[in-house]
């Protein structure tokens, strides 16, 4: 029996997948002065649901948002850092470009180190080799120096160690030895690529981060064994699982555990619908995170900004943007109406939640406008208080001068405009056209706004699962082990498509297949020996770029084969860049930055059905429901949706753990995996697209 816990802002949820394939849920609210107690109140919800005991449980996976929570509350632990003799301003030095164009004023975030925590190491490593070599002498007083100032977590960044680590190493064993309950990160062993202030940013930040969820793991697998459930594997940044020994101890790789469980189940259950291209957006109680699907594959970056800091490791490409369901709504000081991103979270939860919430939510207005049931409890049993969420709405109303409807459905289109702009950024604004996509929205709130952001994008076609409210979890369920491992190479081939040249200048090998064959075989080597077995698939990743230019694009291969040759490297390279920039240079020296490998155990085939018997039909009654801010007749469907199931709008389906809303002109069929597909009834293109969609197609 497979479980997946995915903690979010407002509620926990619990995914069983027993031997037979069939999907056990369970939604509770989330706690947030210690997750662990709604994760195990979740673990022993679902495994009652089952009949089941907890030590049937062979495999638990776990997602969660502690490292998240902590680096954006700055909760983290007193750091200190070591860093080569003139280098030790780095992180405060960063980048030359300022986080917002138009705010001259505006600061990035302060670094995570004060300026008396920094200590120089007399040490200095060339690309090529030490150029002034560390002293063990020396470096044993720096850390008896450090040991005064008493830090809980202790980075070690020093210049080029990507390339020789020796005395990072050093350095990593006087601190064990001297100070052995300190945590201490080594950026040789977290990031092994380039760019000084990336690579020591993201060493800092782990460091900052690993002493409180290496605690939170540590009970969270005393509790879970405590309980009888086996100990807990981590969901990462990359959408792979590690053990939460190696999570506790670098907790950067976890900071987007949370929604990468998400995007491993849109991905399944998009294979599953036969959907290569999809657009998926989770909403949740507190935020909304989009990722894009395309060719069957979910994009990847190794370089992103969490909370305006850098985080040069794996992580899945995913934006996200604060508009959930607990968002709260406001006016501001212009007038207009504002929704989140601060959020009513679990506690006290929207007004309507009866926990003591005031402020007027996204949740709040949904209820107002007949698209959530007084009558039909939300997933966890929580009623909704109608009462509530008027005089919540109606205090806002009074502000802006509207009438209550008029307000809730303001609200509702505010936060749609909001997770609006974030499908653009991830499809159009990419160069990818929506319209060829198919929209999957999950998540508790999502199938309720869903068809309505399909409209404004011109998509014609909705996946709704039938696990949608707990699809976190069910990708956590079904996630693979994972391992990566990373260099930065300098790799120099000539123009004209030769795929070989001289290598010379700024420390670049000349670009060989023996090169690139000997760097891939160290690189999976380095990343089997980390997973532990015998990989069940294998990529490794070039980043290349033409030489002069500052950033990189990726090539992936995918292929059981030992490694591109470099003809075929810079073939691909030229048609990646194309893509991007619309222009390609075969007369331009192509480099080979860095490479990067990622391993993968055996993952679970996700094949869901139903927990129980078949369902029966749902039962079925008319409720007025506000559409574009008038009252409208529609269905109303309670229950599981078997498969063959026909829903047309305007129709609401009160489904186990999430709502869908379908409008007037949409109908669908649920497929034979429980995902209810929806088809507009006409061209779906938003109004004012449509003479411009007309020229393209003249």
């Amino acid at each position: 029996m497979l479980l997946g816990v995915d903690v979010g802002g407002t509620f926990t949820d619990a995914v069983l997948l027993d031997a037979r394939g069939r999907v056990h849920t369970a939604k509770v609210l989330s706690t947030p002065a210690d997750q662990s107690l709604a994760v195990l109140d979740a673990v022993r919800e679902v495994v009652s649901h089952a009949g089941a005991h907890a030590r049937d449980v062979t495999r638990f996976a776990h997602g969660m948002t502690v490292a998240t929570n902590a680096l954006l509350e700055g909760t983290t632990a007193r750091t200190a850092l070591l860093a080569t003799d003139g280098f030790t301003d780095v992180i405060e030095l960063a980048r030359q470009n300022r986080p917002h164009l138009y705010r001259l004023c505006q600061a990035a975030p302060a670094p995570l180190v004060p300026a008396e925590l920094r200590f120089a190491v007399p040490e200095r490593m060339g690309p090529d080799g030490p150029l002034r070599v560390l002293d063990a002498d020396a470096a044993r007083a720096l850390v008896h120096q450090l040991a005064r100032a008493a830090p809980q977590a202790i980075a070690v960044s020093l210049l080029h160690s990507y390339a020789d680590p020796a005395h990072e190493l050093l350095l990593g064993a006087l601190l064990a030895e001297l100070l052995p309950n300190t945590h201490v990160s080594l950026s040789c062993e977290l990031v092994g690529t380039f760019r000084e202030y990336e690579r020591t940013a993201t060493t800092v930040l782990d460091a900052a981060l690993s002493p409180l969820l290496a605690s939170y793991l540590a009970a969270l697998s005393r509790d879970a064994r405590a309980l009888g459930v086996c100990e807990p594997q981590i969901m990462q940044s990359s959408g792979g699982l590690t053990d939460a020994a190696h999570a506790g101890a670098h907790a950067a790789l976890t900071v987007l555990s949370g929604p990468a469980g998400g995007v491993g189940g849109a991905l399944a259950l998009a294979q599953l619908a036969r959907q290569d291209d999809v657009l998926c957006f989770d909403m949740g109680g507190t935020s909304c995170d989009v990722c894009l699907i395309l060719d069957g594959h979910v994009a990847e970056t190794a370089e992103r900004t969490v909370a305006g800091r850098p985080l040069s490791l794996p992580a899945l490409d995913i934006h996200t943007v604060g508009a959930g369901g607990g968002s709260i709504a406001w006016r501001d000081p212009g007038g207009a109406l504002r929704v989140g991103p601060a959020s009513a979270g679990a506690q006290p939860g929207p007004a309507c939640y009866g926990r003591g919430g005031r402020q007027p939510t996204v949740t709040d207005a949904n209820l107002l406008l007949g698209r959530l049931l007084e009558d039909s409890p939300l997933a966890g049993g929580l009623a909704l208080d109608r009462g509530a969420a008027e005089r919540a709405i109606a205090a806002l109303a009074d502000e802006l001068g509207l009438d209550s409807i008029a307000c809730a459905h303001g609200i509702v289109r505010v936060a749609e405009a909001e997770m609006l702009g974030a499908l653009r950024l991830m499809s159009v604004e990419r160069g990818i056209d929506p319209r060829r996509l198919a929209l999957m929205a999950f998540g508790g709130a999502g199938p309720l706004h869903a068809a309505a952001l399909a409209r404004q994008l011109g998509i014609s076609r909705v996946l709704c699962p039938r696990a949608s409210g707990v699809l976190c979890a069910l990708g956590l369920a079904a996630a693979a082990p994972r391992r990566d491992a990373a260099r930065t190479v300098m790799l120099r081939g000539s123009g004209s498509g030769s795929g070989s040249g001289s290598g010379s200048g700024s420390g670049a090998r000349a670009l060989s297949a023996e090169l690139l064959s000997r760097e891939r075989a160290a690189l999976i080597a380095e990343a089997s020996a980390a997973l532990g077995i015998t990989p069940a698939r294998v990529r490794v990743r070039y980043e290349l770029r033409y030489r002069g230019q500052s950033f990189e694009l990726p090539v992936d291969e995918e292929l059981d084969r030992q490694g591109l040759d470099p003809g075929g490297l810079r073939d691909a390279f030229a048609h990646a860049h194309e893509q991007r920039y619309g222009y390609r240079d075969d007369d331009a020296d192509v480099e080979v930055v860095n490479m990067r490998a990622s391993v993968w155990g055996p993952s679970p085939a996700l094949r869901p059905s139903s927990a129980g018997a078949p369902a029966p039909a749902p039962a079925t009654d008319v409720r007025p429901i506000v559409f574009d801010g008038e009252p409208v007749a529609a269905r109303v469907l309670r229950g599981e949706l078997a498969p063959g199931t026909r829903v047309s709008g305007p129709a609401l389906c009160a489904l186990a753990e999430a709502t869908l809303l379908v409008p007037p002109g949409w109908h669908g069929e649920v497929d034979a995996q429980g995902t209810v597909v929806l088809v507009s009834a006409h061209e779906n293109v938003p109004p004012q697209n449509r003479s411009a969609v007309k020229r393209v197609t003249k």
